[in-house]
């Protein structure tokens, strides 16, 4: 039975852990390219939907990591081993850094409205300019600007919940005072 917990423990880690990192990694570019008006085919709007879908999803999938790993650590008798402890705060601290910053984060960016595409009409556009000036590029260039920063903040938040989850993960392979001589 511990191993059957193991094993689901380790794929349940791999594969929703696994697809956050990489689906909220990739999220801030896409969602600032649908934002600046380099995204004439909605493209990249709808890759940042659907990457913030996995991230979603795979949230609530996710729970079944520390759900197996305690289970495991039960059936082990190491739920009170300073490893695994440990490894436990920093899933806590991941899972609310993803559930109270990253989630949210990505529900601005996604909300952000997209300013229109720059080469709509070139006559019109080049006519515009004219009589505007410096004013219209300006227009353009405000929302990728104001949300830049978000952005900026979200790929780092991003990566603390990946380092999170790595440090979690040499802890289990380590596991200080183990018996099993790793």
């Amino acid at each position: 039975m511990t191993k059957l917990l193991l094993s689901v423990h380790v794929l349940a880690a791999i594969l929703t852990v696994g697809s956050i990192a990489v689906a909220a990694s990739l999220f801030p570019r896409y969602a600032l390219q649908a934002s600046g008006g380099a995204d004439p085919d909605g493209r990249a709007a709808g890759v940042a939907a659907l990457l913030h879908r996995i991230c979603r999803g795979y949230a609530l999938a996710g729970l079944a990591v520390p759900v197996f790993g305690i289970a495991t650590g039960a059936r082990l008798g190491v739920l009170t081993d300073a490893w695994l402890i440990a490894s436990l705060v920093l899933t806590t601290l991941a899972a609310g850094l993803l559930a109270l910053a990253i989630l949210p984060g990505q529900r601005r960016l996604l909300a952000a409205p997209r300013t229109p595409d720059a080469d709509v009409d070139g006559d019109v556009k080049a006519e515009a300019d004219v009589e505007v000036g410096a004013e219209a590029e300006s227009e353009q260039k405000t929302a990728p600007d104001e949300l830049r920063p978000v952005a900026t903040r979200l790929t780092m938040l991003t990566g603390v919940f990946n380092l999170l989850w790595a440090i979690v993960v040499i802890l289990m392979i380590i596991r200080p005072g183990s018996t099993t001589g790793a």
